[in-house]
């Protein structure tokens, strides 16, 4: 998949054209949307930023996805990054567009502690919508992939962040789905970026051996194909292209130098039947002696991405090792698109090919569950990094059921992924037939059987240790809490008065039925009886709850502390000279006081103002008609304050105006000009327009009083297609 080139709309369209047919439109409305919506943005490149959503939606079309997921990948960034709003998108398209364009939006208008944990909370929503509509992440691959491709333009810090998430995240999750033709370009380019040293050597020592490989495998592929042409197969042979990254894993994992790499002699065979693919297997057999466990079927038993194909490894004709793959087109077409091969559009979709598929894909479901374990995003991403993105073992039932597990299973993993019953009551476990301590390691090819007792007390606290993956700590975790339930109920409450008391504060008043509600959806708990019980088995502490408990009153006892210094200091002063600190406001009875003009609402003279004395700061300066002393809390620290008759020099306040007028060439330099015109000075100002060609400019300018204000509002009246100006209060 591999593509350099960058396409243009018109191709984009073309080429969804060939499969879709006549069910363009949406998709060329999906275009014009996003055109309009980015107008005027461009990336990091210098590019206007509609290219990149036109290289996803190719991406996309390149993977022959349905009209909702091209016209998505269109409009992928416009929530995000422009006015546009979920809502206009689904008025505009369909509810299902709609529903994919939010599953890739990024969380926004929420303060995180640190990037790391909005950046896990922005991959735990994708997660979640990913696991209702598998659309999201195919969506979300083409993003990530384009962005990669142009990742050149970002600083070298940033290029080794997004590189190293793509190692982590994407290229697993695209392993996963099956997207190969995704997942080598993602792969391979973040090593370009995370170790450009070894990339660089190992694309020389392949360039070095190139011509000698090409026609060693072109002499194989000959021989291959006469003898199936006496065999009567019908056959596609191609040499497999060996991707830089596996290369590097295996040389860095395996610890062996480029030479000593076995498949990268590899030649691939595309058969018409599952009959012709373990007919040419018995052929390769014939002409050269395969080499020993080097032999997989995973056509008997697919992975869980889906693919299929029979792999051998045998000693070539030079001495050498050469793989060999097997696979029909059909498998062949999963094995480079994976899951998206079954979400290709097709007109007449087969309905029992889509329910096959749902039910292939059941470990997908699994997200949910531990979306539902895990207490934080963080830990959420670890459980998917552990139980997702690791190597795999394939294990077997008793009944043959095969199961995948994590690298490094033991039993116990197994009987919880079958059911929490089966773990919480095991005894014991057999592995081929033979009893296996609970912390073996389960291998590929092992027949695992659980043994169980209905008189089990049930797990041990040392099963946590055992266990390998999140799935089967957190059942375990879990056990012991409900366990210990109201012995930790009663053990947390305790915990909390203790605290309460210590801080010097009414049980009564702070206990309430309502504030202890709030606080226990503060911290996620279902009701107060959860939130103690994690108090007592040391989930939270005590000192939290209480800190959370009294935050209200923790502020009024503050709030009532500053008030009563404050008034106490206003009392004190007396009835001397004022210090203006060029405020240009007189407050009646009062020496010394620090004044400062209050920004929520801006008074300047001509405006009818209130003081109001705030903690610690002195005394701010309020339009009377300011909602943020009109308050019925404010009235007690408000004072009378008046402005200066003759200030000893002239002085500027700042404004903010905002003014609406139609949108068209050259308004807003017009405005400036008017502005100017009144000799008046501009600190600040920006501009935006909507579809709807309505424009909104916001403008700071400095002014001398009410009467200054007045003529500059009148002077921009003036200028032609201005609708309104007014005066703004934040």
């Amino acid at each position: 998949m591999a593509n350099e080139q960058v396409l243009t709309a018109e191709q984009v369209l073309e080429k969804a054209s060939h499969y879709l047919k006549e069910n363009t439109e949406m998709v060329r409305r999906a275009y014009e949307f996003a055109r309009e919506a980015h107008r005027e943005q461009y990336r990091k490149s210098g590019e206007p930023y509609i290219i990149h959503p036109i290289q996803v939606a190719g991406i996309l079309v390149d993977l022959r996805m349905d009209p909702a997921t091209v016209s998505a990948g269109f409009l992928h960034d416009v929530v995000e990054d422009t006015a546009v709003t979920l809502e206009d998108i689904e008025q505009a398209f369909t509810k299902e567009v709609a529903m994919l364009v939010d599953g890739v939006t990024k969380l926004g208008k929420i303060k995180y502690k640190s990037k790391e944990e909005q950046q896990a909370e922005n991959h735990r929503k994708m997660f979640v919508a990913m696991a209702q509509d598998i659309r999201v992440i195919l969506i979300k691959l083409a993003d990530r992939l384009h962005n990669m491709r142009t990742l050149k333009h970002l600083p070298l810090e940033k290029q080794q962040r997004i590189a190293n998430e793509t190692l982590e995240i994407f290229a697993p999750l695209a392993h996963r789905l099956g997207i190969s033709a995704i997942k080598w370009e993602l792969e391979d380019t973040a090593l370009r970026y995370l170790n450009p040293q070894q990339y660089y050597r190992i694309v020389n020592l392949m360039k070095r051996k190139r011509a000698e490989r090409e026609e060693y495998l072109g002499s194989v592929m000959n021989e291959v194909k006469e003898k199936l042409k006496d065999m009567a197969i019908t056959a596609e042979l191609s040499g497999r292209p060996k991707h830089i990254y596996s290369i590097y894993r295996k040389m860095v994992l395996q610890n062996k130098q480029f030479n000593e790499i076995y498949d990268l002699l590899a030649v691939r065979i595309v058969v018409n039947s599952i009959k012709d693919c373990y007919a040419v297997l018995g052929i390769i057999h014939t002409c050269w002696k395969p080499m020993p466990g080097r032999f997989k079927d995973y056509i008997a038993m697919p992975k869980a991405n889906l693919y299929q194909s029979l792999h051998t490894t045998v000693i070539g004709p030079k001495g050498d090792p050469l793989e060999v793959q097997i696979r029909t087109k059909s498998m062949h077409e999963v094995a480079e698109f994976g899951v998206a091969a079954h979400w290709a559009y097709k007109e007449g979709k087969d309905i029992n090919e889509q329910e096959t598929l749902e039910k292939k894909l059941t470990w997908f479901r699994q997200i949910l569950e531990w979306q539902k374990d895990a207490s934080n995003a963080e830990e959420f991403m670890e459980s998917l990094k552990i139980d997702l993105f690791s190597d795999m073992v394939f294990v077997f039932t008793p009944k043959g059921d095969v199961m995948e597990l994590p690298l490094g299973s033991v039993p116990l993993d197994f009987a919880y992924r079958i059911h929490s019953e089966i773990g919480n009551k095991t005894i014991g476990a057999k592995v081929n037939s033979k009893m296996v301590p609970l912390d073996y390691k389960l291998k590929t090819g092992d027949i695992v059987e659980i043994l169980t007792s209905k008189h089990s007390y049930g797990p041990s606290q040392d099963w946590v240790k055992l266990a390998q993956t999140s799935h089967a700590k957190n059942k375990i975790r879990q056990f012991f809490k409900k366990q210990r339930r109201d012995e930790n109920i009663e053990k947390g409450r305790e915990l909390v008065e203790k605290e309460l008391r210590a801080l010097e504060y009414d049980l009564k008043e702070v206990l309430t039925a309502d504030n202890l509600k709030r606080v226990a959806e503060k911290f996620n708990f279902a009701n107060e009886e959860d939130m103690y019980a994690a108090v007592g088995y040391n989930g939270i502490t005590a000192a939290q709850i209480a800190t959370r408990l009294t935050d209200k009153f923790r502020k009024k006892r503050e709030e009532e502390k500053l008030l009563a210094e404050a008034m106490s200091e206003v009392k004190k002063q007396p009835a001397l000279k004022i210090r203006k600190r060029d405020s240009g406001i007189k407050v009646s009875g009062v020496d010394n006081l620090l004044i400062r003009l209050s920004r929520c609402c801006n008074p300047v003279p001509g405006d009818d103002i209130i003081g109001y004395i705030t903690k610690g700061r002195g005394v701010s300066i309020h339009r009377t008609d300011c909602v943020n002393v009109l308050v019925e809390e404010a009235q007690d620290r408000l004072l009378q304050v008046e402005w200066e008759n003759n200030p000893e020099k002239e002085i500027e306040y700042n404004v903010d105006i905002e003014i609406s007028g139609f949108d068209r060439r050259g308004l807003l330099n017009e405005v400036l000009q008017a502005v100017n015109e009144t000799k008046t000075h501009i600190s600040a100002v920006s501009g935006r327009s909507d579809r709807n060609k309505m424009a909104m400019i916001h403008m700071s300018i400095s002014i001398q009083n009410v009467h200054h204000l007045q003529k500059v509002v009148e002077r921009i009246k003036q200028v032609r297609d201005i609708y309104a100006v007014r005066r703004l209060m934040h």
